[in-house]
């Protein structure tokens, strides 16, 4: 395709958002999915517990996934987001079917999660397919584990990110508009225990919120100038972006 002036054109609306969620058990992921515009789930896993949403039978492999995916895109249907849960899951099923497929030699050396990662791609290309062309948001629902992150500025330290493997992590939130760390408020509390020195403690408020932009103690990102934190609800995710 040739390029010239003609073809220069300016964003005039917001596409349909790509949004990811990690953060710790039971805080509520699934259920902020679920507060989206007419959501279907498609499940790796069974973790939505009481919530009545529309979802797919659980998948057992990531070609039930993409055939979810296709569905949504040929079929003619209402929904306007589409959920996956969960993403480290999903990952596991990705493992076991490359594992299968491929003997050791095939997948030493950091081969393995570059096929992967392959298999990443189908599914990203697939969830662009709705967005683009169907206009549906996108919400991909990730556990959470803590990692030693070695800076190239401070000393190292340990943080919480997604529960993917590496390569996987980086290509995800790099498709996504947002990755959103769900996690209780807390407050540091200090107490005064004698001879002039003071303990520091973690207080959890019971608040959840969002975070949305990256810290020391997490991965967090937004392409739409979001504040620092928001309740942890669609409602407030959409109006941070209006």
């Amino acid at each position: 395709m040739a390029f010239d002036l003609k073809s220069i054109r300016k964003n005039d609306a917001i596409a349909a958002p790509r949004v990811m969620v990690y953060g710790v058990e039971g805080i509520g992921k699934s259920t902020f999915a679920a507060g989206s515009p007419n959501p279907v789930f498609i499940l790796t896993e069974d973790g939505l517990g009481s919530l009545t949403v529309d979802h797919f039978p659980l998948a057992t492999t990531p070609g039930d996934v993409l055939s979810a995916i296709e569905t949504l895109y040929k079929e003619k249907h209402g929904f306007n987001t589409v959920c996956l849960d969960s993403l480290d899951w999903l990952e596991n099923l990705i493992w076991r079917e490359v594992e299968s497929k491929h003997d050791a030699k095939e997948l030493a050396y950091g081969k393995g999660a570059i096929i992967a990662a392959e298999r990443w791609r189908e599914v990203l290309d697939g969830l662009n397919a709705l967005r683009n062309d169907k206009g549906m948001a996108v919400i991909l629902i990730a556990h959470t584990t803590i990692k030693r992150f070695d800076s190239p500025e401070t000393e190292p330290f340990d943080r919480y990110q997604p529960k993917l493997q590496d390569r996987s992590n980086a290509l995800i939130r790099e498709w996504c508009d947002a990755v959103l760390f769900a996690n209780y408020k807390t407050i540091v509390k200090k107490d005064d225990v004698g001879f002039n020195k003071t303990v520091a403690r973690g207080i959890s408020t019971g608040e959840r919120l969002l975070y949305t932009s990256e810290r020391p103690a997490f991965m967090a990102k937004n392409r739409f100038n979001l504040p620092d934190s928001i309740p942890l609800s669609w409602e407030a995710f959409a109006n941070a972006i209006k």
